[in-house]
C-alpha cells in the first residue's frame, strides 16, 4: 500500500508544496526538485494564463458583437454584493432533507469508513507527488465531463442522477440568477476533478466525500468521526494535536486537504484557466463542509481564507440544493458551455 511505503522516510513535509526527502536526496521529479519551487512555478502558470485571458477578452470574437462582449465583460465585473447575493431560487426549500447522513444506505457509511481510515498524512503526500509527476490524459474540458458521466459517487446520499446531469443542474441553476459568466463555469466544472477514479485512485476514497485537513486533529463536525479511530494517524503524537503540524492562522493555502478531486481539480484549473480566486476557492473547498458549514478549523483560517469563505458558501448553494430529478438535454446545452469553456481555458487540452 503506497502509505506504508512512504511513511518511514517522511522527514517534513513542506505545505507550501509538496517537498519530501527520501535519505539524504529529495524524491525525484519530472519537473522540478523543489516543492516550493513548483508552488512557484504554478503560480507563474496562473498569472501568465490569466494575462492570456484578458487579452482574448479584450479581442471581439467574430461570433459576437461589440455590444455582446461588452455585456459579457459587465456581467464579470459585478461587485461581490451582487455575485455573492443569495438566491431565491431555494427560499422554501426544505434544507434538512439533504446531507441525512443517518439516514444513509449502507454504502455511503462504508465509503466514509474506508476514507477515514486511510486518507493519512503519508498518502497525502504520495497523492501529491503522484499529481505533480505524471499526466494523466490529454483532453478537453467537454471530453472530461463526457468520461466522468459513467461515475456513480458512492459518497453522495442525495443524487443517484450522472455526473453531467448534476454538473449541468449546478452551472444552470448559477446561470438563471444572472451570475457572472465565471461562476457558471465553475458550476459546469466543479466535481470535473472526480475524472481520479478512471486514473491511478485506489478507489472511490480518495476521489470523492468530504474533505478535511489531515496533518492535525480530526474535527468531531466531520461526518462519522469516530470512525477515524482506524486511522494510523489518530494516536500519533505529531498529527492528533489541535494545530499538529501546523500553526495558528497559517492559511488554508498551507494545509493538505485529504487528496481527492477538489484538490486535484483545483490544482489543474489554477495552471491551465484564467478564472479568479474566488473560482478556484469554490472548486478547492466545496466539499471541506467541516469548514464552510460549521466552521470547523477556523484557527488555521487567515484574512484571505475569511474571504475565499464567502465565495465557498454562495457556491455551496447551488452545488447541494440543485440536485433534484430534473435532467436537461445536454446537446441544447452543449454549444453555450463549450464557449464558455473556451473562454476562461486558454489551451483547449488539457493535462489531467
Amino acid at each position: 500500500m503506497v502509505a506504508k511505503d512512504i511513511s518511514h522516510r517522511v522527514s517534513k513535509p513542506i505545505l507550501s508544496g509538496i517537498s519530501v526527502t527520501s535519505g539524504d536526496s529529495p524524491i525525484p521529479s519530472t519537473r522540478t526538485k523543489e516543492g516550493k519551487l513548483l508552488e512557484k512555478l504554478d503560480d507563474k502558470v496562473m498569472v501568465v494564463n490569466q494575462l492570456r485571458g484578458e487579452l482574448k477578452k479584450n479581442s471581439v470574437s467574430p461570433h459576437c458583437s461589440v455590444e455582446q462582449e461588452l455585456e459579457k465583460a459587465e456581467k464579470d465585473n459585478l461587485d461581490e454584493t451582487e455575485w455573492a447575493a443569495e438566491t431565491a431560487q431555494y427560499k422554501d426549500i426544505d434544507t434538512k432533507s439533504f446531507r441525512q447522513y443517518e439516514l444513509a444506505c449502507d454504502r455511503v457509511k462504508q465509503f466514509y469508513e474506508e476514507q477515514h481510515e486511510k486518507q493519512t498524512v503519508a498518502y497525502n503526500i504520495q497523492a501529491r507527488i503522484n499529481f505533480k509527476t505524471k499526466t494523466r490524459a490529454r483532453m478537453t474540458i467537454w471530453e472530461g465531463l463526457e468520461k466522468l458521466n459513467k461515475l456513480l459517487d458512492d459518497s453522495d446520499p442525495d443524487t443517484e442522477l450522472s455526473q453531467i446531469d448534476h454538473a449541468l443542474q449546478t452551472a444552470e441553476a448559477i446561470r438563471r440568477d444572472n451570475k457572472p459568466r465565471w461562476f457558471q463555469l465553475v458550476g459546469l466544472i466543479h466535481d470535473l476533478g472526480k475524472l481520479l477514479y478512471f486514473f491511478d485512485s485506489k478507489g472511490q476514497w480518495d476521489v470523492v466525500g468530504d474533505t478535511f485537513p489531515v496533518g492535525c486533529k480530526f474535527s468531531k463536525k466531520i461526518i462519522f468521526p469516530e470512525s477515524f479511530k482506524t486511522n494510523p494517524d489518530f494516536l500519533n503524537p505529531l498529527y492528533n494535536t489541535k494545530y499538529g503540524i501546523y500553526s495558528k492562522h497559517c492559511g488554508l493555502d498551507k494545509v493538505m486537504l485529504s487528496w481527492g478531486h477538489d484538490e486535484y481539480m483545483y490544482h489543474i484549473v489554477k495552471g491551465s484557466s484564467t478564472l479568479p480566486p474566488e473560482a478556484l476557492a469554490m472548486i478547492r473547498y466545496h466539499s471541506f463542509y467541516p469548514w464552510h458549514q460549521e466552521y470547523a478549523y477556523s484557527y488555521l483560517m487567515n484574512d484571505h481564507d475569511k474571504e475565499m469563505l464567502k465565495a465557498v458558501k454562495a457556491f455551496n448553494t447551488y452545488d447541494l440544493y440543485s440536485k433534484t430529478d430534473q435532467q436537461y438535454d445536454v446537446q441544447e446545452l452543449k454549444q453555450y458551455y463549450l464557449e464558455l469553456i473556451d473562454e476562461y481555458f486558454p489551451e483547449k487540452i488539457i493535462e489531467f
